[in-house]
This record gives C-alpha cells, structure tokens and sequence, in this order.
C-alpha cells in the first residue's frame, strides 16, 4: 500500500480508539448516576437549606420530615465533638417537681437508660438561679451538651435534661423559662406527689437527718440498703398540727400554679406513688420523650414504707386534725388511695 492509504488506516484506527473510549466513558457516568439515584432513595438524610426558624445545630442532620417545631435537636456542644453521632437526633426535657417528691429516684430510673443524661438539681446553686441571665445561660448549656455531670453521656445522648424544684426559680421567672421551653422545644415532666402527707413526712425526717447524721455520721438524702433504710425510717417525726392543713394547702397551691404555668409548652404530668404501683408508667415517659423503650432500674431503696400510724409520733392529733377536711384522704394506708389512680396526663404541642 502507498503512503496515503498507510496513514488513511492509521487515522481511522485512532478516531475508532476515541469513540470506543468516549463511549465507555458516558456508559460508566450513566451507571454512577443511577446508583446515585437508588442510593438516595434509602438514604434517610436529605442535605438542604436550614429552615427558618428551627433550633437544629446541624444543617446537614436536617431529616426529611424537618420542620419548623421539630422536636429533634442537633446540638453542636463547643467543649468537644459529637463524633459519629453528630446526627444522633437529641430530645430535650426538664423534670419539675418539688422536693421529696421522688425525683432524684425519677432520675435514677432515666438515667439507667443508656442514652439519657439527667443532669440532677442543677439550679441547687443559688447562683445559677440569681436572675434569669444565669438561667438562660446555664439552660444553654446543659442543651448544647456541654454540661458535665457524672450522668453525662455526652455525645450520643439521645435525650437531656435536669431537675428543676419550684423554689429554685422555674416559678418566679416563669414566663422567661415557658418561652424559653417553647422556643428550644424542651419538653416538661411533672412528678408530683398525691399524698402531700406522705412527703411532709419525709421533709422532716431528712431535715431530722441533716443534722443528726444517724448513719456513721453522714447524712443521706438516699439509701441503697434496706438496713440504712430502716435506719432512718426508725424516726418518727412530730408534726405540728396547727400549720399543717396550711402547709398542705402550701404544697397543694405550688404544684396547681406550676401546672398552669406550664400549660402551653410541652408536659406531661406524673404521680410518685403512679410509678410505684405500677412501672409500666415509666414507658410512657419514654415514649413521650421519643426515645426506645427499656427496662429501667434504679439501686435506691424506699425509706418510709411503714403505715402512717407507724411513722408519726402524734399520729391520733394529725388524724383528727384532718378528719373532715379534703386530705383526709391522706389518712387511708398506703396502697389504698382514697382517689382513684388517675392515668399520667399529656399536652402535646
């Protein structure tokens, strides 16, 4: 062959190369964008724009069922990294109650869960609670995750909170904390006592405790033998009977204005002696803060389990001071309720 056909073959060879090169080239990008497709049909996070008004740390954590209320949280704590659970959605919750009432027991039962952090009577600080600068700013940071206790789980925290008492300024500055629950999207647990006796009760035997110190000489809010428990229920307290229907009318008053405080945000209302009877209850906790359900335990044994005939040093004056009155009821042995059990309450927003 002369040169021109040597180089009219040599030519068509190389422009065959670049249309068999090209054409595998758009086969392989077809392939790559199919399988982009299938993938995010199964991909349950979709990246888009944050969402005017949502309090979510993370745009990229943003789900497909996002929307402004959400009560999923993204925190982005400044004190370390969240890691790999950085789009570990996480719920928000105050316990609001009032001293022995059962919370810090409460607490110990959510915090056997693995991915709860109830960070305790955080506002016990007077400091913290001095005006409601502290407040808000200390809230921030137990809702940033970076508030450390020794029930933090820190990064995968799936829920957290604290407990907050009425006398620890959740009631005096009620209108800044109800808009601040309302805005971050905290919801309220209410653990309240139906026999207001019953907590009387163990308000003056722990003061009792205080400062006599009858076990080894340290004094606890809670046991976790049923020997120390007996130790200290081997005090029989005497009540003065003059101020106690006013002093129950106190407590009673405290837990109602709470209550309607609260009435627009998020809550669901929990009784002491509920749980007791039936642990069942604590599902419905778990399911109202969205978190799995599981069997929650707690190490602290019951002090007072006596009848109140046992536990009261004048107990015939308190029985006739109350004989008549709307607490009578809180005469009737435990176990037997005057009032029927009533089933935990719940507002959603």
């Amino acid at each position: 062959m002369d040169m021109f056909g040597m180089r009219t073959t040599k030519g068509f060879s190389v422009m065959m190369g670049f249309v068999a090169l090209a054409s595998v080239t758009l086969l392989g990008v077809y392939v790559w964008f199919i399988c982009l497709k299938q993938m995010a049909a199964y991909n349950p996070i979709v990246y888009s724009k944050p969402i005017r008004g949502m309090n979510l740390g993370v745009e990229e954590c943003l789900t497909s069922g996002a929307r402004p209320g959400n009560r999923s949280h993204y925190p982005r704590p400044t004190s370390y990294s969240r890691a790999e659970c950085a789009c570990n959605p996480v719920h928000f919750f105050a316990i609001l109650s009032m001293q022995r009432s059962g919370s810090g027991w409460f607490e110990t039962l959510l915090n056997s869960h693995l991915n709860v952090s109830s960070n305790g009577e955080i506002f016990s600080v007077k400091q913290r609670r001095s005006n409601v600068s502290s407040i808000l700013s200390t809230l921030d940071k137990v809702y940033n995750l970076d508030w450390f206790s020794s029930a933090s789980k820190n990064e995968c925290s799936a829920a957290v909170g604290f407990k907050w008492m009425f006398n620890q300024g959740v009631l005096r500055y009620h209108e800044d904390v109800v808009d601040y629950f309302k805005r971050r999207g905290v919801s309220g647990v209410f653990l309240l006592r139906r026999n207001l006796l019953d907590r009387m009760i163990s308000i003056i035997a722990n003061t009792y405790d205080q400062s006599v110190k009858p076990l080894n000489g340290t004094h606890k809010s809670h046991v976790h033998s049923k020997e120390e428990a007996e130790v200290l229920a081997s005090y029989k307290p005497t009540i003065n009977v003059s101020s106690l229907i006013p002093d129950l009318r106190r407590a009673e008053e405290m837990a109602a204005e709470a209550v309607e405080y609260f009435k627009s945000t998020r809550h669901m209302i929990l009784y002491y002696e509920d749980i007791v009877n039936n642990h069942s209850k604590l599902m419905d906790v778990l399911d109202f803060l969205e978190i799995p359900r599981r069997d929650l335990i707690s190490r602290q044994v019951k002090i007072h389990t006596k009848p109140l005939s046992e536990q009261i040093e004048n107990w015939e004056e308190v029985r006739d001071a109350l004989k008549g009155t709307k607490y009578e009821g809180f005469l009737a042995p435990r176990g037997n309720p005057s009032q029927p059990p009533r089933r935990s309450r719940r507002h959603v927003m």
